[in-house]
């Protein structure tokens, strides 16, 4: 039997709920587009929205559910919350960095952090970070997490370097 999901994150957007979702079934495998929701007459004096525009988008990255809420400009995505990817791969990293930084900020971000074109920050994670970070010998974790808050992409070769003393 499938276990359902029971907390899941919604993203508030102005209006680019449906794009943003296309967005990110892209990039991820075993993504898709759920359903799609639009808003009708009913509440419009609430809402302000336009009859027939999306309302919300139900979708799913790579077997994690996500709403996505056209809400209007009231609020904007910040670093308080941040959707992590693990890589397992460079070439994950690289790949997952380059899509989701396209027409992002990457300038001010550091340790695996981007914001993607709509606001919403990502932490590009390599597997082995954590490991590494929690290391019992203090010594080697605190290394590596100097080496990490130097990075703004995170590079798995010079992680490993630096938990090597190297």
């Amino acid at each position: 039997m499938a276990t359902l999901q029971k907390i899941f994150p919604c993203l508030w957007f102005d209006h680019q709920a449906e794009e943003a979702a296309n967005f990110y079934v892209g990039i991820f495998k075993n993504s898709r587009i759920k359903k799609i929701a639009r808003y009708g007459k009913a509440g419009h004096e609430i809402h302000g929205m336009p009859a027939g525009s999306v309302m919300t988008v139900s979708f799913e990255l790579v077997g994690q559910s996500f709403t996505a809420l056209n809400g209007g400009p009231t609020f904007k995505f910040n670093e308080a919350i941040s959707l992590q990817v693990d890589c397992t791969t460079q070439k994950e990293v690289d790949d997952y960095w380059t899509k989701l930084s396209a027409g992002g900020d990457v300038g001010a971000q550091q340790c695996g952090w981007l914001k993607d074109k709509y606001g919403l920050s990502w932490q590009i994670v390599p597997t082995i970070l954590q490991d590494r970070i929690t290391d019992s010998e203090h010594e080697r974790s605190q290394r590596v997490v100097t080496a990490m808050l130097q990075m703004t992409k995170l590079n798995i070769d010079e992680l490993k370097l630096a938990y090597a003393g190297t």
